[in-house]
This record gives C-alpha cells, sequence and structure tokens, in this order.
C-alpha cells in the first residue's frame, strides 16, 4: 500500500483533509482515467505509457450550466484549451480533459461529441458551441509520443470510467508518463476544509505533475534534491540539464466565488508548484484553471435578462489562497510518492524512479 504525504506525517501544519484528501470531495465532481500502457508488438512498434484523465465538475448532468472559472499562465509553454474565453466570459460548460502533448486534438475532438451526446436536447433545439478544456502536458521521455497513440474509444472509456470517492494516483491517466523532478511523476490530488464564519468549504486541487530538475526538489522548505543523486534523468554537464517538463494544476471549490476571484485564487498554484522547488523554467508550461461548482444557473444564451449571483468577500479569500498553496504542495507529493519505476525510451534504457518514503528523511 502506498502512503500518501500525509500518512507520512507532512504537512502537519497544513488546513484540515477532506473525507477523501480529494477533489471528489466536492459535491458531483466525479474523475475518470484511461491509462494506456503497450509493449512493441506485431501491429505496433511503439512503446506506449499514455492516457487521458477526464474531469467533470457537475458530474453527468443533462441540463448543462457554467461553471465559473478564472485561468493563470505562470509561463505559458503549454497548451489549455478554452480559456480565451474563460478570460472573456469567466466560465465553461463541461468536461476538463487533461492528456500529453500530441493528442490534444483527439481528446478535445471526443470530449465535444460527449457534450453533444450528453447534452443532446440543449443542443439540438438551440444553436450552442462546445468548448470543453483540454490541456496537456509531454510525456516523449517514458512514451513514443509522435505515434499519437490516444484513440477516441481510449476518451470514451475515461468518461464511463469516471466516479467520485477515492482515485488513484501516480501512473494513471493522462499522468501516465509523466515525470517530475526527474523522478516519476502524473496524477496526484488532494483537498482542504475552509472554514468561514460558520460555513465549511472545500477546496481542492489535481495536478499533472510533469515539471522540476532534481536540484530544485524541496519538501516543507528543505532542499532534499542535490542528496538524492541516484537515477537522473538529466545530464547535469550538458544543456540537457534543462528543465523539458510542464505542469497542470486544476484547482477546485464549492465556494461561491466571482470569475475575478477564480482567476486570483488560480495565480496562488504558482506559490504551491514554487514550495516543492520549481522557478517555473523556461521550458516549463506551469498552467492553472480554478473553477467553482456554486451559483449553478441556466445557460447565459436561453436564461434571463436579470440574474442574481452569490459571492464571498474578498476580505475572506487570504484562507482559500493558503488552501490553494497547501493543497498544490500536497498534491504534487502526493503524484510523485503514489508514482511507480519506469525505464525511459528517451534515452534508452534510463531508469527513472520514483520518490520512496526514505527519501523524505
Amino acid at each position: 500500500m502506498t502512503l500518501r504525504s500525509k500518512e507520512l506525517g507532512l504537512f502537519k501544519s497544513h488546513l484540515p483533509s477532506g473525507k477523501f484528501n480529494s477533489i471528489t470531495d466536492i459535491k458531483d465532481f466525479l474523475v475518470g482515467y484511461k491509462t494506456i500502457c503497450q509493449k512493441p508488438n506485431a501491429s505496433n512498434s511503439s512503446l506506449i505509457r499514455s492516457g487521458v484523465t477526464v474531469l467533470l465538475p457537475r458530474g453527468r448532468e443533462k441540463n448543462p450550466s457554467p461553471v465559473w472559472a478564472g485561468f493563470y499562465s505562470l509561463n505559458g509553454n503549454g497548451e489549455m484549451t478554452g480559456t480565451h474565453w474563460i478570460k472573456d466570459g469567466g466560465y465553461f460548460v463541461g468536461p476538463i480533459c487533461l492528456t500529453n502533448s500530441h493528442n490534444i486534438g483527439i481528446v478535445h475532438h471526443t470530449a465535444t461529441k460527449w457534450m453533444i451526446k450528453n447534452y443532446k436536447k440543449q443542443w439540438t433545439e438551440n444553436h450552442l458551441w462546445a468548448m470543453p478544456v483540454v490541456a496537456e502536458t509531454y510525456d516523449g521521455v517514458l512514451s513514443n509520443i509522435n505515434s499519437q497513440p490516444i484513440t477516441e474509444n481510449d476518451v470514451w472509456q475515461a468518461f464511463s470510467n469516471a466516479k467520485t470517492g477515492k482515485i488513484k494516483e501516480g501512473n494513471v491517466g493522462g499522468g501516465t508518463g509523466m515525470i517530475c523532478y526527474e523522478f516519476k511523476g502524473g496524477t496526484g490530488t488532494s483537498s482542504k476544509i475552509v472554514k468561514i464564519n460558520k460555513t465549511k468549504y472545500t477546496l481542492a486541487t489535481i495536478v499533472q505533475a510533469n515539471h522540476g530538475i532534481r536540484p530544485w526538489f524541496t519538501v516543507e522548505g528543505k532542499n532534499l534534491g542535490k542528496q538524492i543523486t541516484r537515477n537522473r534523468l538529466l545530464n547535469t554537464k550538458e544543456l540537457d540539464s534543462k528543465e523539458k517538463g510542464s505542469i497542470v494544476v486544476i484547482i477546485a471549490t464549492d465556494a461561491p466565488m466571482l470569475p475575478h476571484q477564480l482567476k486570483r485564487l488560480a495565480k496562488r498554484a504558482a506559490i504551491g508548484i514554487g514550495r516543492t522547488g520549481t522557478p517555473g523554467g523556461n521550458n516549463s508550461g506551469d498552467i492553472f484553471l480554478a473553477l467553482s461548482t456554486n451559483n449553478k444557473k441556466k445557460l447565459p444564451q436561453i436564461d434571463r435578462a436579470m440574474n442574481k449571483f452569490e459571492y464571498l468577500n474578498d476580505e475572506v479569500f487570504d484562507t482559500f489562497y493558503e488552501a490553494v498553496v497547501q493543497s498544490t504542495e500536497e498534491s504534487i507529493l502526493n503524484a510523485m510518492l503514489a508514482a511507480k519505476d519506469m525505464v525511459s525510451i528517451k534515452p534508452k534504457g534510463k531508469l527513472i524512479s520514483s520518490l520512496k518514503p526514505q527519501d523524505l528523511k
């Protein structure tokens, strides 16, 4: 059994976590994976370790509703679709999907099909557009990314597998072939409980961690990366020592927030990843999306002219900012601890080892 960061005694000063210490602690939030691990065979000469992660903030509801959101890019060497509208409109509709860099197209195509099917009545009777959010990180060290291995059926399976409750971490879904601080990386999640007056809210994150170089790696303020020299991926004497990865952080809450507040929330993920050591390398796509499942309403295109919106006062947000930082930091460690060793294809035969509990002592 893999122990998570809190079970190892880390982050004792952090805010309390939800029941599952996961983004699924938010009501109706579903997470689905399709993990693809294929060895070369007669019909396929490629070694594939890849996949898709599907996030459904409103579950499988048949009535589409805006999900209020804010976006922030610390370093833009990556992609997240739909963000132009999020910046202007302050919301998105439908799923969020995470995959690898060369498969955004097929994942976006299939997610659009899912929306047309799931919201069939509204999409048939109205002139509505589908713009799912799809983000990526690069898994080409551990998988033949240029073979574009993900199929439409793989994405459908991730949608079908979406569930609540305890979810897997590490080498799963879009995180299957990812590397973090030259350890095996991948998918990680955590949640925090924020109390405002007498009301408790949940804030949670899920990360696809594929960033950082070993000397940067830091836990609870202690630089451990320089001490752990085994199985380094990069050549420290050449330009190959530069970071070549990315991280996507999805922040979700059930607290009522305006889009500008969610953008400010998204910015704090940068502090969370910084706590683990990264300065946000030049070749890294550090991309963050914050969303609120509160204030469920009809689509603006079919709603009335006048609306009401409940939201928290900006002055109570410090604890939410704290929660984002802590949850992001914890999710990254959870991804690394849950991950399993893999051997690289580029360079060939290099062991990418997982982070071990003894490394943290």
